[in-house]
């Protein structure tokens, strides 16, 4: 057991503690608990306890809330090593230089896909980390340049952010080898203009906190598109299925993607009725369901559709949000967009779009982005109209959380609703 100040000198400790920048919290120790001093000052080793891979929890993680309440995830020691090691050895491999590369760490630890490519591409080769505590894009860039950074991992925000920044030009960004994006859908647009600035592929990665990393990009091989995911690793089995039956697809057809592995535990943290909606049985085996639709190409690359909850149903179709959310953002002036369903009881669900425009961006109105819709879109996924906002909001790690602008326009709805 360990928190984030105990290793600095007691000053600074005295310092973090004053001004409340230190985590609080209390931890009973007892024979199954230790604390990373007492580890450090343990010798022999052998007075340690033994650790079962299996069976002995390694860790509780959040999940990021995006679509429902926040449910803890119990994990075990194999069940992240073993992604690390398919990371490490499948997916880096030869590009990956022991002791000798670089990687700069901005998205925070407690989410998934920063701790485990923290561990894939930095301890797990004795490889320098350069850990970013804010994401502010000139300090990002700054230190690319100063510690020669190879391997990066960011958002998509993040990419965009840093093709706005008015000073990108000014920091060498040569060393950059390695660029992957994880956490939503990249926007086609940000891709080509990521690769036509630096030369430089987008490679895709997809995980969740309750499988750990799932698929990735082949390096040396260029993404077919933003919303590719990659390729399952050898230790996650993926399958996709009709969401209602949970019987297999076709090759190229759209369903509801399941994972699992024999490395992983297959819960909640005293959450039974979800473990119950979300682990499910299948073919033998229990897999977990990702709510995230997909395609799998005849080659075995995964291509994400839309998240289940953001399908919206207009006209009996299926529509999916993530779809129109990237046409928006490739109007040059829009930063961020989220679409939604609103309900509406001759269409099922009417579609809004709620758009960021840059802060020069001048005459731009729905209309404009309503039209740039319908010359990309078919006529039914076009939004019927358009809401402009100052911001989003985005969890820690930069995800836009739709269930809370879905939320708060529910609240808008029922509050301009008559009374019985």
């Amino acid at each position: 057991m360990t928190n984030l100040v105990d290793l600095l000198p007691a000053w600074k400790r005295t310092i973090g503690f004053l001004f409340d920048k230190v985590p609080n919290g209390r931890v009973d120790y007892d024979h199954t608990i230790l604390s990373f001093k007492s580890i450090l000052k343990a010798q022999p080793l052998s007075t340690l306890p033994e650790i079962d891979p299996v069976n002995d929890l390694s860790y509780i993680l959040y999940t990021g809330g995006t679509t429902g309440f926040p449910k803890g995830v119990p994990g075990n020691h194999i069940g992240s090593t073993s992604y690390i090691n398919d990371v490490t050895n499948d997916v880096a491999g030869k590009y990956l230089k022991e002791g000798e590369d670089v990687y700069i760490g901005i998205n925070p630890l407690f989410h998934i896909m920063a701790l485990g490519f923290f561990m894939a591409i930095g301890l797990n080769k004795g490889n320098m980390v350069v850990l970013m505590p804010q994401p502010h894009v000139d300090a990002i860039l700054e230190s690319i340049q100063r510690y020669k950074v190879r391997w990066f991992l960011g958002v998509p925000a993040l990419y965009r952010m840093i093709l706005e920044n008015d000073r990108q030009d000014q920091y060498n960004l040569s060393s950059l080898k390695y660029c992957f994006c994880g956490g939503d859908v990249l926007p086609g647009k940000v891709m080509n203009r990521f690769k036509e600035k630096y030369n430089l592929p987008i490679y895709q990665v997809y995980g969740s906190t309750e499988v750990g990393h799932v698929t990735y990009s082949k390096i040396g091989t260029e993404p077919s598109s933003g919303s590719s995911i990659g390729y399952p690793l050898k230790s996650r089995e993926c399958i996709v299925v009709d969401p209602v039956t949970l019987e297999c697809v076709e090759t190229g057809e759209n369903g509801e993607l399941l994972v699992t592995s024999p490395y992983t535990l297959k819960e909640y943290y005293e959450k039974p009725e979800e473990t119950g909606r979300t682990y499910v049985k299948v073919y033998g085996k229990v897999y977990c369901r990702m709510g995230d639709f997909v395609s799998c190409r005849p080659d075995g690359e995964l291509v994400y559709m839309e998240r289940s909850a953001d399908v919206i149903k207009h006209k009996g179709y299926r529509v999916s949000a993530s779809e129109i959310e990237a046409t928006l953002q490739d109007h040059p002036t829009v930063i961020h967009a989220c679409v939604i369903g609103i309900p509406d009881e001759k269409v099922g669900e009417r579609i809004k779009a709620i758009v960021v425009l840059k802060e020069n961006s001048r005459g731009v109105g729905g209309v404009e982005l309503i039209k740039w819709c319908s010359e990309r879109l078919a006529s039914y996924k076009v939004p019927g109209y358009v809401e402009f906002r100052d911001m989003l909001p985005k969890s820690k790690v930069g995800k836009l959380l739709r269930r809370e602008v879905r939320d708060d326009e529910k609240r808008r709805i029922e509050k301009k609703a008559p009374s019985a």
